[in-house]
């Protein structure tokens, strides 16, 4: 027998499977150029971002606890939710085959689409297939995090967005910051300029109002949605059982994208699936009232495949892996692709809100964002990968959890990727000291003479009885908080001292007085 080849030749036996690959390194927007803790510490010092941040995100929380409110049964409606989508991860590949039977079906055409480069491929021809050199674009996170519109434009394709927030966004050549609400950071005055200097033909006497805002927006786009033949959208939802596609916003945009050009594309990550029609019946209550604190969407977009006479002519489904069925294969990390993209566990997120979406340096800002991002492409990608900072870019309050629609348990999941980073990282510093330390505690003799040696910083204590800064590698600890200074005596000495003793033996007597008083109950 010939010796092994490939995997097994690099530690993995003949038969075991291979790990699914990631989201290629260097593509899309799923990794930033810096660590989540250098990111934050210079968005903090944006004042104007930090009022932005807290005016929105108080808004849209107080809407949603006060719809989340009105139902007697929303925590029945979570449950239904999170058994939905475990059962869709647990037969995704049998769905996935359903939903592309079905779509085919119907008249469309399905691609299936390994990572986002091949993604991108995939749109380019097909948008190049039509003769277009122009697209419209309903808002959509998978698009952003393959960075599709940046590929169609080195590729001499114009992608214009229509959601309002990603126009905003697109025209200051700015970057998303909020899953649902990409222009959170922005306010009305800096949204005006914007409009004034990148809109052609704006009335240079617009002020910040917001219909008037809304209006120079709508009358810039509304020539492009009579004109333009081709158009790319994401997808909320993905039936299974019927290849039916559903959109849900609030502008309208969407639906003019979904109705009017002849041909439509939609990119939809493959863990977007439902198994059942009905299944919408409990996501499109718990997505509104989640998202955007409302009842109902006020545009609800659902087609099937294509209808002769009626909307575009020509359907393709774009089926978007990179990096979830890696996902999928982490027995724990797989709960997060049961997100629905709501996003309110960023407004109930404190480091969400001091610091904002850009810190993140992912399409997928907040807490699942410091989840998804690591599952779909990776810590371990280069020396310092900045993705492997994501799983501390949290308190671990818990919040986030109890706001989740589909109760995905997301402080768990960042304590596993914590773990996980721990674990791959190899030798560091943390590493050698916990080593060190436990050398220590098993040595009664060294344990007592590090103790009297720690003793000597309270010579470093300021006034107030703390050590404002450590030596490294203690100071990252001493960089945001202080640290009590070592006490005069330390309780083993105190324990084995003369007043110790006296100490023990009075709580002794106290004890045995009291038991003695307790009532007896009769036999």
């Amino acid at each position: 027998m010939s010796s092994p080849t490939g995997p097994a030749a690099n530690g993995t036996f003949l038969g075991m499977p291979a790990v699914p690959p990631r989201s290629p390194y260097g593509t899309g927007h799923l990794r930033g150029e810096r660590t989540f803790p250098r990111a934050a510490h210079d968005e903090l010092d944006n004042e104007q971002l930090r009022r932005n941040l807290g005016k929105a995100t108080h808004s849209i929380r107080a809407k949603r606890l006060a719809v989340t409110g009105e139902l007697p049964d929303w925590e029945q409606l979570r449950d239904a939710g999170s058994a939905i989508k475990t059962d869709t991860m647990n037969r995704l590949p049998e769905l996935l085959e359903q939903l592309e039977r079905k779509v085919t079906e119907r008249g469309g055409t399905v691609h299936w689409a390994r990572d986002g480069v091949e993604a991108n491929e995939i749109v380019t021809r097909l948008v190049r297939d039509t003769g277009s050199d122009e697209i419209l674009k309903v808002k959509s996170m998978a698009t952003q995090e393959i960075g599709l519109n940046e590929h169609l434009e080195s590729q001499g394709i114009a992608a214009l967005e229509t959601d309002l927030a990603e126009l905003i966004v697109q025209l200051a050549d700015d970057r998303p910051s909020h899953i649902l609400v990409p222009a959170i950071h922005r306010n009305r005055d800096e949204i005006r300029e914007i409009f004034l200097r990148h809109i052609p033909g704006v009335d240079p006497a617009l002020d910040a109002d917001p219909a008037r805002l809304a209006a120079a927006a709508r009358t810039f786009l509304r020539e492009k949605f009579m004109t333009t033949k081709v158009a790319v959208s994401g997808a909320n939802f993905g039936i299974a059982e019927t290849g039916t596609l559903a959109v849900v916003e609030s502008e309208g945009n969407g639906r003019m994208c979904l109705t009017l050009p002849q041909t439509l594309i939609t990119v939809m990550g493959i863990e977007k699936v439902l198994p059942r029609f009905e299944d919408l019946e409990v996501f499109l209550q718990l997505l509104p009232r989640s998202s955007t604190g409302e009842r109902m969407n006020p545009y609800t977009s659902l087609w099937t495949g294509v209808t002769p006479g009626d909307g575009p002519q020509e359907f393709h489904l774009v089926l978007l892996d990179n990096g979830r069925t890696a996902a999928l294969a982490d027995r724990i990390g797989r709960a997060a692709l049961n997100c629905i993209r709501c996003s309110a566990c960023l407004n109930v997120c404190p480091v969400y809100e001091r610091t904002g979406g850009h810190a993140y340096g992912s399409t997928y800002p907040g807490p699942i964002g410091a989840v998804l991002t690591p599952q779909l492409a990776g810590m371990h990608g280069a020396k310092d990968d900045p993705n492997s900072s994501l799983p501390y870019a949290s308190s671990l309050c818990g919040a986030c959890f109890d706001a989740c629609p589909v109760k995905i348990d997301i402080p768990s999941l960042l304590v596993e990727l914590r773990h996980q980073h721990t674990e791959q990282s190899g030798t560091t510093a943390e590493k050698l000291a916990m080593k060190a330390a436990a050398t220590v505690m098993k040595r009664p003799g060294l344990f007592t003479t590090a103790q009297k040696a720690a003793g000597l910083g309270r010579v470093l204590a300021g006034r107030d009885g703390t050590l404002s800064r450590l030596p490294p590698p203690l100071n990252g600890w001493s960089d945001s908080r202080d640290t009590p200074a070592p006490p005069r005596q330390s309780f083993r000495s105190w324990f084995a001292s003369a007043e110790g003793a006296a100490a023990m033996r009075a709580a002794a007597a106290e004890g045995a007085r009291n038991t003695d008083d307790a009532p007896q109950e009769d036999s």
